[in-house]
């Protein structure tokens, strides 16, 4: 396996300081956050998903620094983790180009999410016609497009994934397979939903999740938890990804702030090359 953090879980590093920081902590890729941050936000303190220090502007001056900060540390830029709405193909092109000037091989896009008042059928038709002009422009750049298995899209699971996908040239569009995003909604036993989505298993990202339950009881609800301490079984998982021959990328998101981002780095990295080293 390959080991790489998203800069999504380091919102208080700079993008200089986090490349430092992921090589010194032994890892070999880095997937950076691009993500244009609202000046109003920018005063705030920094948070995963608002003020996140370690974010790249989609544009081809940061393309260029992506690529540059990345070189001097000896990491390799597996995929871009851009936020990109179904339908803005402006976006889509402008982070293809982001992709090809950092040399990175991928980006992340996005597909309908469930909370919209259309019914499924108008959600699945949109996000797959989306799919077929962001395939078009995939294979004009020589970049690749991956959907993210995430709660609360209808991509959730490996068998929703699969059928958005189903028909498309895997070779440009695939998927991110995410065993952290499944606690909250779309799991699937490890190894089927490896094996269902075949040659569209584009990529994988980790983090981990509990249950907790609420004072006086009722309906649980998850939270994200540290890798080590969660309802990911990693060991499985390992396993599963094993016995599919999957031996890309291991991309880590932890959001779950036991650790400081530094911490964390070395904390996750130790956890993992463990699991793997126990199902050799």
């Amino acid at each position: 396996m390959k080991y790489g953090v998203f800069t999504v879980m380091l919102p208080d590093l700079t993008p200089e300081e986090a490349a430092t920081a992921i090589r010194e902590a032994g890892y070999e890729g880095v997937e950076w956050r691009v993500a244009s941050t609202p000046p109003a936000m920018k005063n705030e303190s920094p948070s995963f998903w608002r003020n996140n220090l370690c974010t790249l502007a989609p544009t081809l001056a940061e393309a260029t620094r992506a690529r540059a900060l990345a070189e001097a540390a000896g990491l390799t830029i597996p995929n871009l983790g851009a936020y990109i709405d179904v339908g803005d193909l402006a976006a889509v092109e402008m982070t293809l180009q982001f992709a090809a000037t950092a040399a990175a091989p991928a980006i992340r896009v996005g597909v309908a999410r469930t909370n919209s008042p259309e019914a499924f059928p108008a959600l699945f038709q949109r996000s797959f016609a989306f799919l077929h002009e962001v395939q078009a422009l995939a294979q004009r750049y020589g970049v690749k497009a991956l959907i993210e298995m995430h709660h609360g899209t209808i991509a959730a699971s490996a068998s929703a994934a699969r059928r958005l996908v189903d028909g498309f040239d895997p070779a440009c569009i695939g998927v991110i397979y995410d065993c952290g995003n499944m606690v909250f909604e779309g799991y699937e036993e490890y190894r089927r939903g490896l094996e269902i989505l075949g040659p569209y298993l584009g990529h994988v990202h980790v983090k981990n999740a509990a249950f907790e339950r609420p004072p006086g009881g009722g309906v649980w609800r998850p939270r994200w938890s540290p890798l080590h301490d969660g309802v990911v079984d990693f060991h499985a998982l390992f396993q599963a990804l094993r016995s599919v021959g999957y031996d890309g990328w291991i991309v880590v998101e932890d959001f779950s702030q036991r650790y400081d981002s530094r911490t964390a780095l070395r904390e996750n990295l130790k956890f993992l090359r463990n699991i793997e080293q126990s199902i050799q």
